[in-house]
């Protein structure tokens, strides 16, 4: 998708997005309600992204991981 495609794409939303919040309260309280819980939805999703994200670099911040995690022991193999 060139750059110009993505920017009027996110701008028509943005459009959008302030025509529901400018019809808002004139709305019925099951379409506020709707609203809301689609907003609280979008809204958990970016917050769980971004401690996902914070979570990762985190415990990569150089580059590689952590020496210290996730040894697993190794046992010698039995000879019959």
């Amino acid at each position: 998708m060139p750059h110009s495609d993505f920017q009027n794409e996110l701008y028509t939303i943005g459009e959008k997005l302030l025509n529901k919040f400018q019809r808002l309260p004139k709305a019925d309280i099951s379409e506020i309600a709707f609203f809301f819980v689609i907003v609280l939805f979008i809204a958990t999703i970016i917050v769980m992204m971004i401690i996902a994200c914070s979570y990762c670099c985190f415990n990569c911040g150089n580059g590689s991981p952590d020496p210290k995690g996730r040894r697993t022991r190794v046992q010698p193999a039995a000879h019959k």
